[in-house]
């Protein structure tokens, strides 16, 4: 029998569903919430205003009585006074998209945009109304927050009906989401409903909207938006009625409509966001992935057309990265993916993104590289990013990098260079934090940004210079395979790598992100003694590190060896000489070539530059 792409798809989330029940019944003890989202918008395009009812159906999966539940309000952020735009104006070097610098280079003044809201430009969500099971329920704002004191206790095993009635406003686009972005687009709707918070074995997870992303519960939306009807919608989900609506989505010819506004309906299986986006004046393009999801492209008509033309030349290669991943991490689950010009940089979403759309075609595709990947690494595999941010942006930066270069058929030693440098720069300015800081409460955002995308893409492609690429890649497609649709943390990922590798790895994950340990191994000495030449390292930094070496001889021939490090009681697959470990403790190591010092070139550390090492400069002799 030959099934298509969306009789597969619905087979997996059968599959899937089934997975998960298991795995809150095994020895694991892994359980999860899930959520049942039904809402009908109202969009006023002329306001900016929308109402909206929400119904929400909450199953406790976890073995605790709940008594009280949060949601988020995201939009709140966007008010003078929040913590976001108190943040803003406080840090030393706040993001320019919210914070403009108004004075020099040498003297910067800095003024936050959220502050210079006016009362038509702030974005708020007010909660009219809330029922539990019918019964009104008290509830309190706070901030971003919305703390609901229950009247029944959920019991574990249970499911309960929440309803709502809300009003809203989209802000001024100051930060992803908001209306008219700098390239004049009209709605970025992102995380512009009550959002139900987290809950899992660490608590709640109610953070306010201060600076950086998300984290929800996975479950399935069933949304209707009614809206000017000459604006065409791009986003998560699956548009229900395509042939009432048209704007590119229909499968025969339309009936011209009558009124001035139409409701589309979309459908959003395991999911853990819905994001949307809408303007009168997009192209809607589609591209068809073989054996995968159609794609979508929405872009405005207004642009240059040059700018129009990068549009139409990104399409293939998007093809291409949407292959890639699905390739060397699993297959993309979903039967459409959307990118859409919007938001104020690229921000990744249920099935789509949101990028700026006038830069040059390196930098579109670049951003949809980026963006794209994410929905692997942050979508699939939902870690949160409060907490770790960089299994998110780290991780999604070095498929990225591998995937541009392998496109490209570059032949690069170390296709991640600039995340390492970048690492360098940061360990060299004495602004590093451990990654395991919370992702708001970093000193400087180029801190974070650098522990987050750099320091963290360097885990992976040090990871696999550690246990071999071969283990690496086959950790990646496992872990996707074991902890897609669910919330992995740090553990779950390093102990597949064990797993996978045979190693002892927990050393690596301690060092790497609970600490500021930095890697520094030298050559002390090059010593002859007779017809064969001694070689002393040492251990200067306080992490340690299997080593790669590389002997020159003075007749062009390199002899490759490998140090194992004693803690991971295993090694790699290599084909060079394999000498005796060497355990941390010992800040000198000793090896002997067999040959006699004249004949000895040079000895290396590190010949690929595959390991972070803060100073090279003690890697050669």
């Amino acid at each position: 029998m030959k099934l298509d792409f969306k009789s597969l798809l619905s087979i997996g989330f059968f599959i899937l569903g089934n997975v998960i029940c298991v795995a809150q019944s095994s020895n694991t003890g892994y359980w999860q919430q899930h959520v049942d989202y039904t809402m009908d918008i109202v969009m006023d395009v002329e306001t900016y205003k929308y109402s909206g009812t929400q119904k929400l159906v909450y199953t406790n999966n976890s073995p605790d009585v709940l008594n009280r539940v949060f949601y988020h309000l995201y939009p709140n952020a966007f008010q003078p006074g929040s913590e976001m735009d108190a943040r803003v104006q406080s840090i030393a070097d706040p993001d320019r998209r919210m914070a403009p610098n108004v004075g020099t280079k040498e003297d910067p003044i800095y003024e936050s945009r959220i502050a210079k809201l006016k009362p038509n430009e702030i974005g708020y969500i007010k909660v009219n109304s809330l029922t539990q099971n019918g019964k009104t329920v008290s509830f309190e704002v706070v901030g971003t927050i919305l703390v609901v004191t229950l009247n029944e206790p959920i019991q574990p095993g249970s499911k309960t009906q929440f309803d709502m009635k809300f009003d809203a406003q989209v802000p001024v686009q100051i930060r992803r989401s908001g209306r008219n972005n700098k390239e004049g687009v009209a709605l970025s709707m992102a995380q512009w409903y009550p959002k139900l918070a987290e809950y899992d074995t660490e608590g709640w997870h109610a953070d306010p909207y201060i600076a950086r992303e998300f984290h929800g519960v996975w479950g399935d939306f069933d949304v209707k938006i009614t809206i000017d009807k000459n604006y065409t919608i791009g986003g998560t989900g699956y548009l229900q009625n395509p042939d009432e609506i048209g704007h590119g989505y229909e499968t025969k010819p339309l009936k011209s409509s009558k009124g001035k506004t139409l409701t589309w309906h979309f459908k959003a299986p395991n999911v853990h966001d819905f994001t949307w986006a809408a303007d009168p004046d997009y192209i809607h393009d589609k591209l068809q992935v073989d054996n995968g999801p159609m794609m979508h492209f929405f872009y405005k008509n207004t642009m240059p057309k040059e700018k129009i033309q990068n549009w139409k030349a990104m399409q293939p290669v998007a093809v291409k990265l949407m292959e890639y991943y699905s390739e060397h991490i699993g297959a993309y689950p979903y039967e459409q993916y959307s990118v859409i010009q919007g938001g104020d940089g690229g921000m990744e979403y249920g099935m789509c993104t949101l990028i700026l759309g006038e830069g040059k075609l390196d930098g579109l595709i670049g951003v949809t590289a980026h963006e794209m990947a994410h929905s692997w690494f942050q979508f699939l595999l939902a870690t949160n990013e409060a907490k770790h941010s960089w299994m998110d942006e780290g991780f999604t930066s070095y498929i990225e990098d591998k995937a541009l270069h392998d496109i490209n058929n570059l032949n690069k030693p170390n296709p991640f260079e600039k995340a390492y440098k970048s690492y360098n720069y940061l360990v060299a300015s004495g602004k590093e934090q451990p990654q395991t800081t919370h992702s708001d409460r970093y000193v400087y955002n180029t801190a974070y940004s650098n522990a987050a995308y750099n320091k963290g893409s360097v885990f992976l492609s040090q990871l696999g210079y550690i246990i071999g690429e071969d283990h690496l890649e086959t950790t990646l497609k496992r872990y996707f395979e074991e902890w897609s649709f669910k919330h992995p943390k740090p553990i779950d990922f390093i102990r597949i790598a064990e797993k996978v590798s045979g190693m002892e790895l927990d050393w690596y994950l301690m060092d790497w992100t609970q600490t500021t340990n930095t890697i520094d191994y030298g050559i002390k000495s090059i010593e002859s003694e007779g017809a064969t030449t001694k070689v002393v390292l040492e251990r200067i930094g306080l992490m340690p590190m299997p080593l790669d070496l590389e002997v020159e001889y003075t007749d062009g021939i390199k002899q490759a060896f490998y140090i194992p490090m004693r803690y991971m009681f295993g090694a790699k697959s290599t084909t060079a000489t394999k000498l005796d470990d060497w355990a941390w403790a010992y800040p000198t190591y000793e090896f002997i070539i067999e040959k006699a010092k004249p004949f000895i070139k040079s000895v290396t550390i590190d010949p690929k530059g595959l390991m972070a090492d803060v100073n090279r400069d003690n890697n050669s002799k």
